[in-house]
């Protein structure tokens, strides 16, 4: 009997026992692979228990689900051909498996610890904003009974990272008595109903105003708001463009199109916001105009490279124009890749307010255009 069948033997033993916590597979065969790593962990779903295999890639995780026998093969075939490392962590024992190129397989078995395996298929996360909330219900998040409908599950997780930014960002900033958010392009009003109820358990009297160009969109979520008793929440009809901004706390502009970022940034720092966020999307103002004749050429000459080079121009020249302009700017990733392809999230944080402007930033970005 090899190494590696002693392992898939622990492994099928620990399994039958029900004493698997989990294993990892690592330390790639072919190094170019994106495939990181991959995670097993034993689960119940519809009372069977099975063997939930995570691959990791640098930009997203697939998530696979295998009876145990089928899982066994699935561990067999990726040591065999992806990964030269395993790690067997279970109730009683740790096993450690190696191999290398030429074949030679290693295996160490160590005590460990007692422990119970958890079996629940998703984690239990306490989430930030209430389920039975009646803006969830009226927007199809959830059911007549308060349950997240499982077809919405990724939408209320991403509602929820939002909440969670936000309540990071608050902790920092002056509330005033009068504070004031807008929030620019608001669409179907996700994230602006979230932001407003949570500040309204945070006990922050808030004067929440969503802009949104589609004018049944507007009235949909009025009345939403009516129904839920949001005094202080409204939308009106507007373009991120045409809009006069005279005063704002909590500028917002989540996924609007193009240089329409750019104009809610513009608007922001001319209205003094302490907070402007951002989540950007398209980049194609600045992807027309990059056509290097250097070295960059070989990369721009791809259609998906020359997107992402762009974006990423794009984006660190927004945070040089925030910080320029007395903002603490972060940039950061919002929400996982499948949930949303555009999941940059730019924070810019008033911590200069004497009206020095930075012209050194205006030099980094003239010298990187």
């Amino acid at each position: 009997m090899t190494k590696l069948d002693t392992l898939l033997q622990a492994v099928r033993s620990a399994v039958e026992k029900k004493t698997l916590l989990r294993i990892t597979l690592g330390n790639k065969r072919e190094k170019t692979s994106d495939l990181k790593n991959i995670y097993i962990k034993p689960v119940m779903i519809k009372e069977k228990l099975m063997l939930s295999f995570v691959y990791r890639h640098p930009t997203k995780d697939i998530t696979k689900n295998f009876l145990p026998e089928a899982g066994f093969n699935e561990m067999r075939s990726a040591l065999a051909t992806d990964f030269f490392n395993a790690e067997l962590y279970t109730a009683s024992q740790t096993l450690y498996f190696t191999a290398d190129v030429s074949g030679k397989e290693k295996l160490v078995i160590k005590a460990a610890e007692a422990a119970v395996p958890v079996l629940s298929h998703d984690k239990e996360k306490k989430r930030m904003i209430n389920h039975s909330a009646i803006y969830l219900r009226e927007l199809g998040i959830t059911g007549a009974e308060g349950t997240v409908k499982k077809e919405k599950q990724h939408k209320y997780k991403q509602i929820n990272r939002y909440v969670e930014i936000i309540e990071g960002i608050i902790g920092d900033v002056k509330m005033n008595e009068h504070f004031t958010v807008m929030d620019m392009g608001s669409g179907k009003g996700y994230l602006t109903f979230a932001l407003y109820d949570h500040l309204l358990t945070k006990n922050i009297s808030a004067q929440v105003t969503g802009i949104e160009l589609r004018k049944d969109l507007v009235e949909f979520c009025n009345r939403i708001a009516k129904t839920s008793g949001y005094a202080g929440l409204s939308f009106t009809e507007g373009s991120i463009g045409d809009t006069v901004i005279n005063k704002v706390d909590m500028l917002i502009a989540l996924h609007a199109c193009d240089t329409a970022t750019d104009d809610a940034i513009a608007k922001g720092i001319r209205a003094g916001a302490t907070v402007i966020i951002c989540a950007p999307c398209c980049h194609k103002q600045i992807r027309k105009q990059m056509k290097p004749a250097n070295a960059l050429l070989d990369i721009t000459k791809h259609g998906i490279l020359l997107e992402r080079q762009a974006e990423m121009v794009t984006d660190t020249i927004r945070a040089l124009m925030l910080e320029a302009y007395g903002y603490k700017t972060k940039v950061f990733e919002f929400i996982d890749e499948e949930h949303t392809p555009k999941n940059v999230l730019i924070v810019g944080t008033k911590r200069d307010s004497s009206g020095n402007v930075r012209e050194e930033n205006f030099e980094k970005i003239k010298a990187l255009k």
